[in-house]
């Protein structure tokens, strides 16, 4: 029987926005497990730090920067980690943003950056990494191949103040299982996992004035932190081929 460190092993898995947070915990939390991890952000400088940190510890990365958003990087991009690594039969939809506020006044370019990062971005990524991951569901050692997507607490229940980046989070949920109906009989396994509030990078691009709020309700708990996702997904990703984890909640333990 494999060890735990070793159950991902001869496995390739692709991590978007690898850069910070919950896509760089998980890349590590991945690579642990043996995975070959592709990393993928818009900031090469932080890839570059995270690829060469994982390789230290004997593991395998590459950095892949690029804007997933743009049209056309999504195929580029798959089509660059297959030629790299032969294959592809992990993705994790880890990029996105939480542009929050009350609707009133609000930008619309925040609510379009919203929609372009955590919706469309995360189609067309899954979209051009579907052929390899059927591919590696009929080839690989495992059988089995996995599309995680990381939805919010706020793609189960809608909140005021929030509602793009509700609506942005319930279409990740609601694609997901969709897709992962359609594509269940193939053994490509499709996942969403719901966080809470989780200690990372999101409050910082919220806008002022609403910004200072957010991290005052943060700073009221014991948040979650990014590595307790990765956990999260790490598991998802390692069980048998017979066992799907469809959809995970997890919140900090004192958020009501």
């Amino acid at each position: 029987m494999l060890s735990n460190a070793l159950l991902l092993s001869g496995s390739v898995a692709l991590i978007s926005g690898a850069s910070s947070g919950i896509g760089a915990a998980t890349a590590r939390a991945l690579a642990g497990h043996g995975a070959a991890v592709a990393l993928v952000a818009r900031r090469a400088d932080r890839l570059d730090t995270l690829a060469a940190e994982i390789r230290s510890a004997g593991q395998v990365a590459e950095a892949f920067a690029a804007d997933i958003t743009s049209d056309g990087q999504a195929a580029a991009l798959i089509a660059r980690v297959t030629d790299r690594f032969g294959r592809l039969d992990t993705l994790v939809n880890a990029a996105g943003v939480m542009l929050i506020g009350p609707a009133t006044d609000a930008p619309l370019s925040e609510w379009q950056r919203s929609i372009d990062l955590n919706v469309s971005a995360l189609l067309g990524l899954t979209h051009a990494a579907l052929p390899p991951l059927t591919q590696a569901a009929q080839t690989s050692p495992r059988k089995v191949s996995d599309i995680v997507n990381i939805s919010s607490v706020a793609g189960r229940q809608a909140v005021g103040g929030a509602a793009v980046y509700s609506a942005s989070k319930f279409a990740v949920t609601a694609f997901s299982e969709a897709l992962r109906q359609e594509l269940a009989q193939q053994h490509v396994r499709v996942s969403s996992v719901e966080p809470g509030a989780v200690a990372t990078e999101l409050t910082h691009h919220i806008r002022d004035g609403i910004r200072e709020h957010s991290e005052s309700w943060y700073a009221s708990m014991e948040t979650l932190q990014a590595d307790d996702v990765a956990d999260t997904i790490a598991y998802i990703v390692t069980r048998p081929r017979h066992v799907a984890i469809n959809q995970i909640l997890v919140r900090p333990t004192e958020q009501a």
